[in-house]
């Protein structure tokens, strides 16, 4: 595992399936109750706007207490009357903000318990926090900034994606992946959130999840091999790295080859996709079939304009003017300096294998969440 990833944490709130990704830095912050009990989607929202948030242990479960700026503090919390352990769905949350210091301040912002004046509401966490960035905003407390997400998160969800689950954004702007809304069998849901927890220990990632939305019966993801996208990273990296047109022509022909190109076969994929998908027969079906035939079409044109310019570079045969030259220098310069020079050289602009950051984990325990 790498210790400064992110962590994903899977989570079941009734019959929907979340995937929460939490930067390590926050994490570190959070201490072990926070990672262990899941409140990363209240305390991130709270962080964005510069808060202080801690996890803390009340009568008979976890709540969340956040510094204010004006030295009230905010408590975040399920009800606390609950028996202790008890793992069933929140069904209300209170949110008070305390001052024991003059001038002492007790208020009541929130209050979705079943007896309270937001009981409609229940459990639902995007109404709390409307409510809590609400009084907030009465306070002065700065608005919330968009965090610009790390390589690694993005990686993570780049993983969600391709296990099957959904990109959605909470209230507040926190990003999370869910698994697609009408998926509510539990037996399909440990088929993806297993397939999705096997790929992100692949790739190194710190995971937590309740043993029960796994399936230990499935195999180990890592022979689902690196994703065509990765394939093709090298076309990016050789035109990087060109000093000659030739260079840079060769990954615009693996694109535009007529017939068995990249983007032919990305129409042919739209084009069976649109086929497939006006059988479904529903009034929407067509609309969406229509609409990637038409972007199947746009992408062809696109597609013939890059192999005209792709041969009007392939004509030109020339040198870099700029990078040509450099690397020439920087040739030069290594081999004039280096006891091997003229031993053993390498050509200039040839593409190396992206080293991966993903080591073999180990064989997937079954039980333990975060294992």
């Amino acid at each position: 595992m790498f210790p400064n990833s992110p962590l994903i944490t899977f989570e079941k709130k009734g019959s929907h399936v979340r995937a929460w990704i939490n930067a390590s830095t926050a994490l570190s912050a959070a201490g072990t109750s926070e990672r262990n009990h899941r409140y990363g989607y209240l305390t991130t929202p709270l962080r964005q706007r510069g808060l202080e948030c801690t996890v803390e242990f009340g009568l008979s479960d976890y709540f969340v207490r956040a510094e204010l700026p004006d030295d009230s503090s905010l408590v975040i919390s399920p009800p606390q009357e609950r028996p202790l352990g008890d793992t069933e769905p929140v069904e209300g949350w209170t949110v008070q903000r305390h001052r024991h210091s003059p001038p002492q301040v007790y208020e009541l912002i929130y209050d979705s318990e079943p007896n309270g004046p937001d009981a409609r509401h229940g459990g639902d966490v995007q109404t709390l926090l409307a409510a809590i960035d609400e009084r907030l905003d009465q306070l002065g407390v700065p608005p919330r900034q968009k965090q610009e997400r790390s390589a690694d998160e993005l990686a993570a969800g780049t993983v969600l994606y391709r296990a099957g689950f959904v990109p959605a954004v909470a209230f507040g702007g926190e990003d999370y992946y869910r698994l697609p809304s009408t998926m509510t069998d539990p037996a399909e849901q440990r088929v993806v959130v297993t397939r999705a927890f096997d790929l992100l220990q692949a790739e190194g990632f710190n995971v937590s999840c309740d043993p029960g939305l796994l399936d230990p019966s499935l195999s180990l993801a890592r022979s689902y091999g690196r994703s065509l996208g990765d394939r093709l990273g090298h076309l990016a990296q050789s035109v990087q790295g060109a000093t000659h047109t030739g260079e840079a022509v060769a990954a615009l022909s693996e694109l535009t080859a007529p017939g068995d190109g990249v983007l032919q076969r990305v129409v042919e994929v739209l084009d069976t996709t649109a086929d497939w998908w006006e059988g479904m027969g529903g009034t929407a079906d067509q609309r969406y079939a229509d609409r990637l035939r038409l972007i199947a079409e746009d992408l062809g044109s696109y597609t013939a304009e890059l192999q005209s310019i792709r041969n009007d570079l392939a004509d030109r045969h020339i040198p870099h003017p700029e990078k040509g030259q450099a690397v020439s220098s920087r040739v030069s310069a290594a081999l004039a300096s280096s006891p091997s020079a003229g031993q053993r050289t390498v050509p200039a602009g040839v593409p190396t294998e992206p080293s991966t950051r993903a080591v073999p984990p180990p064989a997937r325990p079954s039980s333990a969440p975060g294992r």
